[in-house]
């Protein structure tokens, strides 16, 4: 690729739209199934309950969002009941995060929506574009790493 600034490959403006879009994608469908959730709150609701027991730097670092980014939302998972923050036992310092039944029972509900939105946001596409996709980001989130 020419290293010319070109309008055409400003790679980041494709990338922001379709983050966009699938957001509003999956909010709308939330909203339908009265989740109470952002995609982001889902993605991190998601980590927890894979990983009981995540400190939130390590939510951070797994999430690739910055600490008071980690904060807000587990402020906010906190508050409605679906997430704890306990202290850890061998460093007063740092919290644990661990998801709640009733942080279970959302996840579960919310969980087919962005399933669902991810099917239909890849059909026509093969394995093998995915696969492309997976490898492409991965170059340029090296090259900029």
């Amino acid at each position: 690729m020419s290293k010319q600034y070109n309008e055409d490959r400003a790679y980041g403006y494709f990338v922001d739209r379709t983050a966009k879009l699938i957001k509003a994608d999956i909010n709308r469908k939330f909203r339908k199934l009265k989740v109470d959730l952002t995609p982001e709150q889902w993605l991190l609701l998601d980590r927890i309950s894979q990983n009981n027991g995540h400190s939130q730097v390590e939510l951070g670092e797994g999430t690739y969002k910055d600490a008071p980014t980690i904060s807000r939302i587990v402020d906010l998972l906190c508050k409605k009941g679906l997430t704890l923050r306990r202290i850890h036992k061998g460093d007063r310092r740092k919290f644990m995060i661990y998801i709640t039944d009733e942080g279970r029972e959302v996840l579960k509900r919310a969980t087919p929506a962005v399933l669902e939105s991810r099917h239909k946001g890849w059909e026509g596409l093969s394995d093998e574009d995915y696969d492309h996709l997976i490898r492409i980001m991965n170059k340029v989130f090296d090259n900029l790493g």
